[in-house]
Parts: structure tokens; C-alpha cells; sequence
């Protein structure tokens, strides 16, 4: 049985704009159907640079490979940030 903050943790409550970053990422290529790679080679960010933000060893990763992921995608920095894991991040200032 998962715990409360499990559960929130799921659905994207609580996590760290890292985090909710990288789950992004994964979730736009799942649904576009394309593979880390392509999307790399399409958007102009180097392999090791996405592979870093996906293995969660990069959780500051810049707005500008934010946009040319997007651009790789075919996607708005605006259609990026509309999933409901952006909306409730824990805070960053401690």
C-alpha cells in the first residue's frame, strides 16, 4: 500500500522542478514516440547532456535545453511546462 506522500509524489506533487523535469522529458518522448537518441539528434542537445537530465545526475538543467528539446519535439516551451507535474513542486528555497 503506497503512503500518502507516495501517492503525491506520483502525481507530481512534491517533487523538485528537477525531477518533474526529467519526467517531462520521458513522458514527450513516450508520447511522441521517439527515442532519447533521436530526440538529441533532432533538438542539438548532446547525448550525455539528456542522459544526465534523465538519470536524474542533472536537476538544474538550463531553460535553453529545455527549448531546444522542445524544438526537437515540435513542441512549445509553453506545451513543456502544461502537465500537472509542474503545478504543485516542492520549494526550492530551504
Amino acid at each position: 500500500m503506497y503512503s500518502f506522500f507516495t501517492d503525491r509524489r506520483k502525481e507530481g506533487i512534491g517533487i523538485t522542478i528537477g525531477e518533474a523535469v526529467r519526467r517531462r522529458i520521458l513522458e514527450l518522448c513516450r508520447e511522441h514516440d521517439i527515442s532519447i537518441n533521436a530526440l538529441c539528434n533532432r533538438s542539438g542537445v548532446t547525448q550525455s547532456t539528456v542522459n544526465n537530465i534523465v538519470s536524474g545526475r542533472n536537476n538544474s538543467t538550463t531553460v535553453a535545453t529545455v527549448k531546444k528539446l522542445c524544438d526537437g519535439l515540435g513542441i512549445t516551451i509553453v506545451d513543456f511546462f502544461n502537465s500537472d507535474l509542474f503545478l504543485h513542486l516542492e520549494q526550492e528555497i530551504k
